[in-house]
């Protein structure tokens, strides 16, 4: 037994706790980090292709308790809230299908929101969804707009 009273008594003792190796470690970091890339580029993609069919960009990632919206717009006398969902491969559904009831409320939520502390009336709300999807490798995003397509 060591005297000291630093680290193990032996070798086998340090063998014993389990151990996550540094590439494992790296490769975790790399996906966390590609994974956030992949939804801010879709998120500037979004906002650049919503600027160029007139939409002014309130507000970019605006969230509340409770609620999240990547983009909050005005266009044509509304308040939009954007859900903005981009993928590499549709291995597991289109960007669409990823928009499910829960993400909806937690987008229209943080709306209401945005609405009320602005001084807004719910009325003016509306949500719209983009979609930025690659095709390929070195491809070209094809960008889809649905316009008033959240809805509780």
């Amino acid at each position: 037994m060591r005297q000291d009273g630093e680290g193990p008594a032996s070798p086998a003792a340090a063998s014993s706790a389990p151990r996550v190796s540094l590439k494992a470690k790296w490769r975790g970091l790399l996906r966390a980090l590609r994974h956030g890339d992949l939804g801010s580029r879709g998120e500037a993609l979004a906002a650049d292709f919503l600027r160029d069919k007139g939409y002014e960009i309130l507000a970019r990632n605006y969230r509340v308790r409770g609620g999240e919206a990547d983009l909050v717009a005005r266009a044509d006398g509304k308040i939009v809230v954007v859900e903005v969902k981009a993928r590499r491969s549709l291995r597991f559904g289109t960007p669409a299908e990823a928009v499910d009831r829960r993400k909806t409320r937690r987008v229209l939520r943080a709306g209401r929101s945005y609405c009320r502390a602005h001084g807004l009336s719910l009325a003016l709300l509306r949500g719209d969804v983009v979609t930025v999807a690659w095709p390929g490798e070195g491809g070209e995003p094809v960008i889809t707009h649905w316009p008033s397509v959240l809805a509780e």
